[in-house]
């Protein structure tokens, strides 16, 4: 019976793990500009805000290649 409850515990996690990653992935097509996959070449990208010029984000530390 406890091999059933833990092979039933993992199928759940399993299950959860790919209900949080798609959630996420819906999450992130409604919003690119947020999250890990973000251009941070372009406008915007830098800590100070929506800066566009060149030297907008020179000042605050931030790293463009990030």
């Amino acid at each position: 019976m406890t091999y059933l409850i833990t092979i039933g515990l993992i199928f759940l996690v399993m299950l959860g793990g790919i209900a949080v990653e798609r959630l996420y992935r819906r999450f992130a097509a409604r919003n690119p500009k947020l999250g890990p996959f973000r251009d941070t070449t372009k406008c915007g990208s830098c800590s100070a805000g929506s800066g566009c010029s060149d030297t907008s984000c020179a000042g605050d530390g931030a790293d463009p290649g990030r």
